[in-house]
């Protein structure tokens, strides 16, 4: 393994994604506490105490290893054999001391709604998948103090939403090893995850306005685990859950493009490859009417893709950040530990060489051009070049975790050119990309939309009507067509405002460089046009573009350094305009393009006519 990155990543079978997660973990051996209970990834701070930070650190590294002993290792290489014993060996070290109330490093009692709860989850399962190896062998005490520590999750509250499975596994475990576990919990966790389904397959996670990746990597990662596990012993509710799974692949699938670029959406996205996870939780349940090759190809794409990107740290250890090393995007409670949730998407380990996810040859999904998703309100568009573009209207994150504006309520969102998070409020600062931002008039004070009043998704454009600020009223209509999108605003306005429309964020280097290599191509001036109705970023490795069909100024801004989800270092096309109080309309032609035909496409923009009556676009 490199230092930023993992080079030449090839994961094909059981084997080498043992390797893989092996060399991801490899650099965190040294940073374990004497008594192996804590794990120290880093120094940086979150909303919870240190303590709970390094058993976090501990426990997330178990959604890798869980699975790779759960599944066996006796026919993977003798490397891979002795290295697995020796983590088996630090981790049942650790568990041991960690649920001792009598040691140093004894992971403590639980309040209400404590974040060890999370924890919790990695920990009962992989005792489920290897009682052998971390039930068994314990002797009675060491047994009454892990089943101690862990019930204690049945005595407290917890929040109403993806958390309530971290007690069904808790007591999923007890009740597969025999032990005491709680009905009234599992009865009570149960109907609420009844209460946030919404129907073909998608899930709410316990507030409506939100349906992200929490969906996939908690919702329905946890129910699959349930089901596979409970198949025996609760097999009505075990086959609900796997009908729901199947369901929701056939949509979930659209997120992504065959290459295993995922799009960037929401919160918790330094959980990177825990995106794919689905499919390990899919392949393990044995949902059916999924073609295994389908999601073998989307697991290990997405898995590749990540690896090869600068994720890393010098020594090695997983960042906080999304394409590189970026805690601007984070969460309130992302801790240095935090990112190894991604591990999840190893759960495919718990399945043997001979299971026919291993087997399947790997095939590439068949994609619709256009694909309507209403439960998340999205539209959602393909391309041959794996461009997958989201539309979306009406989500909205109910508390304020870190830049949830820009998380979930831009216009779209694109997995080739992310989306960026504001650092201030001028439009360098703000970084507005694919949204409108308005300031008082004069005030360089701009703001993006938060929450909506109304909205609307079809198969042919999205509409959503906001209050920018007191007394501006925006009904924005999105029209794509193509690479090109369409943006309709209807703006009422009781003061002078000046108004910001952006498009993609386009990196101003070719690529993100590495010292062993030749250092990346920047952008020059004769790339970039700022020609009155129009503005745009040709560079060779992408374009983007605005056409203003209203009037105003179009230019070029440079975003304030590593506010994007991809790059560092950004421009962002947008369309400027000052409104006098009264009723307007702005009519904004977009276009982001990374493919050999960006070019011929930024000659070819949309054709709208525009009077009285209203705007009409060639689609």
């Amino acid at each position: 393994m490199s230092r930023l990155y993992m080079e030449n990543v090839s994961v094909n079978s059981r084997e080498d994604a043992a390797r893989i997660l092996l060399d991801i973990i490899r650099p965190l051996k040294g940073q374990y506490s004497p008594g192996h209970a804590w794990l120290q990834a880093g120094s940086s701070g979150s909303a919870y105490c240190t303590r709970t930070a390094w058993m976090e650190g501990f426990a997330r590294i178990l959604w890798g290893l869980g699975p790779l002993w759960g599944g066996g290792t006796e026919k993977l290489s003798e490397a891979v054999q002795k290295e697995a014993g020796e983590w088996q060996a630090l981790y049942l070290d650790g568990i041991l001391h960690g649920t001792d109330p009598e040691h140093p490093e004894y992971w403590g009692d639980l309040k209400d709604y404590d974040q060890m709860m999370v924890e919790m989850a990695a920990l009962a399962v992989t005792i489920s998948l290897s009682p052998d190896k971390f039930w068994e062998p314990l002797g009675e005490g060491e047994k009454n103090n892990l089943y101690s520590w862990l019930n204690q999750i049945n005595q407290k509250k917890v929040h109403p939403n993806n958390w309530k499975f971290f007690r069904i596994l808790v007591n999923m475990t007890f009740r597969l090893l025999g032990k005491p576990w709680s009905k009234e919990a599992m009865k009570e966790d149960m109907e609420l995850i009844e209460s946030c389904y919404l129907g073909d397959g998608w899930y709410s996670d316990g507030k409506k306005e939100q349906i992200d990746y929490y969906i996939p990597f908690a919702m329905h990662f946890y129910g699959l685990v349930y089901a596979e596990r409970m198949k025996e012993k609760d097999p009505e509710t075990a086959e609900r859950l796997r009908e729901r799974g199947s369901e929701f692949a056939k949509d979930f699938i659209y997120w992504f493009g065959a290459d295993g670029n995922e799009i960037p959406f929401g919160r918790s996205l330094t959980y990177r490859f825990a995106h794919g996870a689905f499919f390990s939780a899919a392949a393990f349940a044995g949902i059916e009417g999924t073609d295994y090759g389908v999601l073998k190809e989307l697991a290990l794409n997405n898995l590749k893709v990540w690896l090869e990107r600068p994720i890393f740290d010098n020594g090695g250890v997983l960042t906080i950040g999304y394409g590189y090393q970026n805690p601007a995007m984070c969460e309130m409670y992302n801790a240095q530990g935090s990112p190894y949730w991604s591990l999840k998407t190893f759960l495919m380990l718990a399945l043997p060489e001979e299971h026919p996810f291993w087997q399947a040859e790997r095939k590439a999904p068949v994609y619709e051009a256009k694909r309507l998703l209403p439960h998340p309100h999205m539209l959602i568009t393909h391309d041959e070049a794996n461009h997958v573009l989201a539309y979306v209207a009406g989500q909205h994150c109910m508390y304020d975790h870190g830049s949830c504006r820009e998380k979930y309520e831009k216009f779209v969102y694109s997995n080739q050119f992310g989306f960026s998070v504001s650092r201030g409020t001028t439009l360098s600062t703000g970084a507005f990309d694919n949204t409108l931002a308005v300031s008082l008039a004069g005030d360089d004070t701009y703001r993006m939309r938060k929450d909506c009043e109304s909205f609307e998704v079809t198969e042919e454009q999205v509409k959503v009507s906001c209050q920018m600020m007191p007394g501006v009223h925006v009904t924005s209509t999105i029209i794509p067509c193509g690479p090109w999108h369409v943006r309709i605003h209807e703006i009422q306005t009781e003061a002078a405002i000046d108004v910001a429309d952006g498009g993609f964020a386009l990196p101003v280097e070719s690529e993100s460089g590495r010292v062993d290599r030749p250092a990346p191509a920047e952008y020059t001036k004769d790339m970039v046009t700022e020609q009155g109705d129009r503005a745009a970023a040709d560079f060779p490795w992408g374009v983007s573009a605005v056409l203003s069909l209203t009037g105003g100024e179009c230019r070029v801004v440079p975003a304030f350094i590593n506010t994007n989800l991809f790059a560092g270092r950004t421009v962002i096309p947008t369309v400027t305009k000052r409104l006098e109080p009264g009723t307007h309309r702005m009519v904004t032609c977009v276009l982001g393009d990374r493919s050999e035909k960006a070019g011929e496409y930024l000659a070819h923009p949309p054709k709208v006519e525009m009077d009285e009556d209203g705007v009409r676009v060639a689609i």
